[in-house]
């Protein structure tokens, strides 16, 4: 495996790439009990359509989270959850709109539960009986998740954004495009997006990193198949089809989000460097330290349910600023106005300089978190970068950059507002 020491932040990574093409990171933590591992594929909820063997090919909403859940029933009859549990394991699993991971951490028994993440995750084994009892356990969470307040008023962002994107929907489906799933649709999507060479491993553990290599050079299929093309819409234009929307649920307060749509970066270093950029441009002005938020606070505008990020999946990019407020218009009103404010005399350069000695600190303490340091990596490898190279990147932005980011991305006609009220009770 190839070696590579960072200095700078104390950490060890190395890297290969198996015949079959599954890439693997290892971060040796020597004298560490606990072990963290994840296994992901390039497979979301937004990948509906694909194009895989001289053919396009379409799916209904939600195969990927379908697919998650069932993937933990073994051919024998044993459930993955319950072996590595009984291991002492604690598995989980996860579907965005751009990913499926599969994970655990424990403090023994960590080549036994990694053999066992590899074997069941390669191993797919559903029935029409299986599937049928499923469709009746997710569609409940999906009534579960449409009568979330968080939910709705996030959705509803994602549909006021994008016209053609995938990420529209809901990453578990609707009740009716989940009806359509059969055992026969999952054994083609895993077929098509849990190949080695679609797929990543990363790994954080007191470990030989050789030792890992071989596991999965021994458990995986050993062909390197054809990765799928996603094919996620037509092109979106940079406005939002609608710029404001608001509807009325049971709750105790107004809730907000305001979004906009970000062009991406091609993948690799300048994709790494974007997302540091914007990280940095939006701590710098929205931050929860910064002028901006506590003036708001102090003047009841805002509380604590606060929160502001760039998300970056299934080939788009969104800001994101969001929260409780008893006038979220009036909220719009204040960024668009330190919007213009940046525009007109640029970033504050003091607070500039503390955010980014706050980001580079809060990336040091991400470090202590096996999770965390697995994570990043997993979604490094899908945009062709190494997280590990963000320290360096960040110590390298430009306050110039931050500003024309903002200037650029959230200019008053690029926003739009989704707003959740309490229903009027007269």
């Amino acid at each position: 495996m190839n070696c590579k020491h960072y200095t700078k932040i104390g950490e060890t990574l190395y890297t290969a790439e198996l015949p079959n093409g599954l890439r693997i990171n290892v971060v040796p933590k020597t004298g560490f009990r606990l072990a963290y591992a994840v296994f992901a594929t390039n497979y979301g909820g937004a990948h509906r359509r694909f194009f895989l063997d001289g053919q396009w090919h379409d799916t209904p909403a939600g195969v990927a989270h379908f697919l998650e859940h069932k993937m933990f029933d073994m051919p024998d009859g044993d459930n993955a959850l319950s072996v590595l549990s009984a291991n002492g394991a604690q598995p989980n699993a996860f579907t965005s709109s751009g990913m499926t991971a599969y994970y655990f951490d424990c403090t023994e028994g960590f080549e036994e539960n990694l053999s066992m993440l590899l074997r069941f995750v390669s191993t797919p084994y559903f029935t029409d009986e299986t599937v049928g009892k499923e469709q009746g356990i997710i569609g409940q969470e999906i009534g579960m998740v449409e009568d979330s307040a968080g939910y709705v008023v996030y959705n509803r962002l994602m549909r006021m954004l994008y016209e053609h994107n995938p990420v529209r929907d809901q990453v578990a489906g609707s009740v009716e495009s989940i009806a359509e799933i059969t055992a026969q649709t999952l054994y083609d999507c895993h077929s098509a997006f849990y190949a080695p060479s679609n797929m990543v491993l990363c790994v954080a553990a007191d470990c030989d990193p050789d030792r890992i290599y071989e596991l999965a050079l021994d458990i995986l299929p050993k062909e390197k198949a054809e990765i799928p093309l996603a094919d996620f819409g037509e092109k979106e234009n940079e406005f939002p089809t609608e710029a404001y929307h608001e509807e009325q649920m049971e709750l105790s307060a107004p809730q907000f989000i305001i979004g906009a749509k970000v062009t991406p970066a091609d993948k690799g270093d300048s994709l790494l460097r974007q997302k540091i950029v914007a990280q940095l441009a939006l701590r710098t002005l929205f931050g929860s330290s910064g002028k901006f938020y506590n003036r708001l606070y102090s003047e009841g505008l805002l509380n604590r349910d606060y929160d502001y990020e760039i998300d970056y999946t299934a080939g788009i990019a969104t800001v994101m600023i969001g929260g409780e407020s008893t006038d979220p218009q009036a909220v719009l009103r204040e960024i668009n106005a330190a919007i213009a404010e940046v525009k007109a005399s640029g970033l504050d350069k003091d607070a500039f300089e503390r955010a980014k000695k706050a980001s580079f600190g809060a990336r040091l303490r991400g470090l202590e978190d096996f999770d965390n340091i697995s994570i990043a990596l997993v979604t490094g490898l899908f945009g062709d970068y190494c997280s590990f190279d963000s320290f360096e990147v960040l110590e390298s932005i430009q306050i110039g950059e931050c500003e024309s980011f903002l200037t650029e991305f959230m200019a008053p006609d690029r926003l739009a507002m989704s707003v959740i009220t309490p229903i009027s009770k007269v």
